[in-house]
């Protein structure tokens, strides 16, 4: 399994950090995790195109989460490498309307030569192949979700946007990696993290490795030494378990 952080900003434009998106590169296919601003053309630096993804996966529908999704099944129909293979849209709670009002103001985006499956966070794990992947509800929207991806005895796990969440420390406990968000180092969000609360999940949770990520402009100013095992996350790093 290989994590390639697509970006590590947050909705606060930035030229060092997009916003937050992974791409997971497994045995059953390429996932990408949330599709915000510009994350088409991010694929197309790290040579991808949106028809070699088999899975998105949508942690909530704020648009630093999804705006770029529309661009991104535009180009499966229209784009150089037109898409014919499956592809499986999951999300939250109310994931299929969120598809479905988003083909009313760009009905271009319906699947031309391939199939379209989407599926609300389901009960249990989805297993492809090897691979499972496992849902839990977070502390940050109705429809938010963090993501367990596991393969091979490797798992890294997805907080997406999250304030404190019991659910995400069960649903992290011993991972081999924790992206997670933490979004300003001390002061306090609502439905968001900060490196206290962080620190509360990972000494609950105990990831081996924790990469931060949704980071707001203020982490350019801290100049604090962050406990292990947290990374600051950086766009283009790659992590292989």
């Amino acid at each position: 399994m290989k994590i390639k952080m697509l970006g590590t900003g947050s909705s606060v434009p930035s030229l060092r950090r997009m916003s937050p998106s992974c791409l997971i590169s497994t045995g059953a296919g390429n996932i990408l995790i949330d599709a915000g601003p510009s994350v088409v053309r991010r694929l197309l630096e790290f040579g991808f195109t949106a028809s070699d993804i088999d899975i998105v996966i949508l942690t909530h529908f704020h648009p630093d989460h999804t705006v770029d999704l529309a661009t991104f099944l535009f180009d499966c129909n229209y784009g150089e490498h037109k898409r014919e293979k499956p592809l499986l849209l999951l999300g939250g709670k109310g994931v299929k309307l969120f598809y479905r009002r988003l083909w009313r103001l760009y009905p271009w985006i319906e699947p031309i030569n391939y199939c379209l499956t989407i599926r609300s966070r389901p009960r249990g794990r989805i297993r492809v192949g090897a691979l499972s992947i496992e849902t839990a509800p977070v502390n940050h929207r109705e429809e938010s979700i963090g993501v367990r991806l596991e393969e091979n005895g490797k798992s890294a796990v997805f907080s997406g946007d999250t304030g404190y969440s019991l659910s995400l420390i069960d649903l992290a406990s011993r991972a081999d990696v924790l992206v997670v968000e933490c979004s300003r180092p001390t002061e306090r969000m609502d439905g968001h993290l900060n490196l206290p609360s962080l620190l509360e999940i990972v000494d609950q949770a105990r990831p081996r490795r924790v990469i931060m990520t949704h980071l707001f402009p203020e982490w350019e100013q801290f100049s604090g030494c962050l406990p292990a095992p947290l990374l600051s996350g950086e766009d283009g790093m790659e992590i292989e378990l």
